[in-house]
């Protein structure tokens, strides 16, 4: 079965925006610090899946592979030092609320 590729980037990327939406939504509305980097992971996962999509549409597909596989290398460091930070803002604050951490002297 031979998909017209506008249709196949139409269909997908209806499903991409809402993840993208859904993202915003977790980054935006929660003060938990947890929530907002699972908000931003789900973002990083709507781009990705939008690059795959495009490559996948464009018959691009070893350079989409390589940008993905990058994007995914410097996802990985971002959430590990991201959560590093929560961990010592957890052990100094004894909370994850960004609205306690507005009170903080540096």
């Amino acid at each position: 079965m031979i998909v017209d590729p506008v249709t196949f980037f139409w269909t997908f990327c209806i499903f991409i925006i809402l993840i993208f939406i859904i993202g915003l939504y977790c980054i935006f509305v929660s003060y938990n610090l947890i929530r907002v980097l699972i908000g931003l992971e789900i973002l990083i996962k709507a781009v990705t899946l939008l690059i795959a999509v495009v490559g996948y549409t464009n018959n691009h597909l070893s350079m989409t592979q390589a940008f993905i596989i990058t994007l995914i290398v410097v996802e990985v460091v971002f959430i590990a030092v991201a959560a590093g930070v929560v961990l010592g803002l957890y052990r100094h604050n004894k909370n994850l609320d960004t609205r306690n951490l507005r009170n903080l002297k540096g």
